[in-house]
């Protein structure tokens, strides 16, 4: 069974818990927990983790979890991953710091897709689970809520630097979410009948001086008008200090920039432009993908509309020499890009993405990005347009007068390999997919 990675998480918005509670530290750790586990039993439901992770992964159990937190329990803790594997997948990291007084249980719960949140009784078990988990172990503060929208509220910084956040904390109510608990500091600092009187969904005191705020029934209707004025009046509530107005149309700024953009890529690259959305933040996905269908690359200049005759003595042993050359891109990417072994205008879109994901052209050092990189690139995408176009090497004894043939054009790809790794941008501007496409549309 695959676990859940960042990269999956990273596919679409989640429901994401952020709650840090303090153990009484009284008793043995599995008399601690145990309700801990019990709770995540009774509310999780469809999401139950089916796997626990320490050094090795196990079929979840209460055993599996222990024997999990052993593998990796050291002086300051344990570390325990949680997973379920199916729709919806799930995610929960269970930190344990042993080194700290009193001891404290950190917990960062991830559930895909946050749509799964759109039935109220789902929304109803969440809830009361955190009310559980926030009963049993007491928390300065702990929230859920969207993903994208927390990356756009910039939790858990809020505009500060890594230094005062960590001296701080949440000292003061920086933002509401659709779930919040607040603890006992904070509920002192508001004062308490002033935030038991919160106009929300539910407002309710824990047995441990804490308060559980929920602004609106439904999760995954966080970014609705009727949600955001109802967390706008939630926050401003609390804030005194602060203008309805201006919160509420800081909340809409957020919704509308989540708000899905049909992809309208330039079609020569669109298998490649498909996969950059990916690459960047949930909350940014959006706006990288206006960004694309607003980008339009430049016309390939590497051809000649007739062909320079070959001026070596033995073309057959040049072209071999560029088959070499190609090796090597084989070579240097068979383990990150498998399909380069095909030589297809599939495996030129993938070389494409890897290239750009490591920024190859800015990482790498550049004299061997144009000593060895250029070329084996350049034969490499000359292969692939012979191989799939019936194309036609013509050598040359200078490798940027190296041609293929291809209908009616003459190719330059070792001119294309050179500009395209100028830069990072430059992979976008002459991708080898694009190339393809263009020679493919000329070969009639």
């Amino acid at each position: 069974m695959k676990l859940v990675t960042l990269q999956d998480l990273n596919v679409t918005d989640n429901l994401t818990l952020f709650f840090d509670g303090a153990l009484a530290g009284k008793s043995s750790l599995e008399h601690e927990l145990e309700p801990f586990l019990q709770a995540l039993e009774e509310h999780a439901g469809e999401w139950m983790p089916d796997i626990a992770k320490g050094k090795r992964k196990r079929k979840y159990s209460r055993e599996s979890f222990w024997r999990a937190f052993e593998e990796r329990r050291a002086e300051y803790g344990s570390i325990v991953g949680l997973f379920h594997t199916k729709f919806p997948k799930a995610a929960l990291t269970f930190d344990l710091g042993l080194s700290l007084e009193p001891p404290e249980i950190n917990i960062l719960l991830e559930v895909q897709p946050l749509s799964f949140f759109t039935e109220p009784e789902r929304c109803r078990k969440f809830i009361e689970l955190v009310r559980a988990w926030t009963s049993l172990y007491p928390t300065p503060h702990a929230a859920a809520h969207s993903t994208a929208d927390m990356q756009l509220a910039d939790a858990p910084s809020y505009g500060r630097d890594a230094e005062t956040r960590r001296a701080n904390g949440f000292d003061t109510i920086y933002e509401v979410f659709w779930l919040n608990v607040f603890g006992p500091k904070l509920v002192e600092a508001v004062g308490r009948e002033r935030m038991l009187s919160t106009p929300a969904h539910r407002v309710e005191a824990l047995p441990n001086g804490s308060i559980l705020l929920v602004t609106w029934p439904n999760a995954a209707d966080f970014a609705s008008d009727e949600a955001r004025m109802a967390q706008a009046r939630a926050h401003v509530h609390l804030r005194p200090d602060l203008d309805f107005d201006t919160v509420l149309r800081t909340l809409r700024e957020r919704s509308a920039t989540l708000v899905p953009v049909e992809p309208r890529f330039h079609p020569d690259v669109a298998p490649l432009l498909s996969r950059l959305p990916d690459d960047v933040a949930i909350s940014n996905r959006q706006r990288r993908i206006a960004e694309l269908n607003a980008w339009h690359p430049p016309e390939p200049e590497e051809w000649l509309p007739a062909s320079l005759p070959p001026d070596v003595d033995d073309p057959g042993l040049v072209r071999k020499h560029y088959a070499y050359l190609a090796e090597h891109l084989v070579a240097l990417l068979h383990t990150p890009v498998p399909s380069v072994f095909e030589a297809t205008s599939e495996s030129l879109t993938d070389v494409d993405f890897h290239f750009w994901s490591e920024n190859f052209p800015e990482v790498f050092e550049r004299q061997k990005i144009d000593a060895s990189a250029v070329p084996a690139v350049g034969a490499y995408l000359g292969e692939v347009l012979v191989r799939n176009l019936g194309g036609q090497w013509i050598p040359r004894q200078k490798l940027e007068e190296a041609q293929v043939r291809v209908g009616n054009r003459v190719w330059l790809p070792f001119v294309r390999a050179h500009r395209y790794m100028r830069s990072r941008q430059a992979l976008l501007d002459f991708s080898l997919t694009q190339l393809y496409r263009v020679a493919e549309r000329h070969r009639a």
